[in-house]
């Protein structure tokens, strides 16, 4: 017998991850969204320079998180039937994921374009969760 096939797995699975555990919510992506309008908020109220850099910086950081837990949600929970019942969730994603990139919060300290963020999270939340009442 050949080595190389006693190492050949008889059975292939596929899976988010390594360890499928069946939890998402767009309350990861929201809390995070929140986050940054919150920054955007103080941010504007300050104007002391180390502090400005300093909620840029984390600003950024929790940008880049709201980008993580959409795109997990997008290419994760969601499935072909979801898009075919809800047309406009690829479009949602993407505007999401604008928003919360460098053309959006991340770079911007705006807390309107925050705003503007938390309102497309809320729409892709409202299809997530008729997704999960069927």
């Amino acid at each position: 017998m050949r080595l190389s096939r006693l190492f050949t797995p008889r059975t292939v699975v596929s899976a988010h991850c390594d360890l499928p555990c069946g939890v998402y919510d767009p309350a990861q992506a929201r809390i995070e969204a929140e986050s940054v309008k919150a920054i955007s908020e103080k941010y504007q109220a300050n104007s002391d320079p180390e502090f400005r850099t300093r909620a840029l910086v984390i600003k950024e950081q929790r940008s880049e998180l709201v980008k993580h837990h959409l795109w997990v949600l997008w290419t994760d929970y969601f499935k072909p039937p979801h898009f075919e019942k809800y047309p406009q969730l690829h479009g949602l994603f993407n505007e999401a994921t604008k928003l919360a990139g460098a053309s959006g919060a991340k770079g911007s300290a705006d807390p309107a374009v925050a705003e503007q963020l938390l309102a497309k999270i809320d729409e892709i939340a409202k299809i997530f969760w008729e997704t999960k009442q069927a």
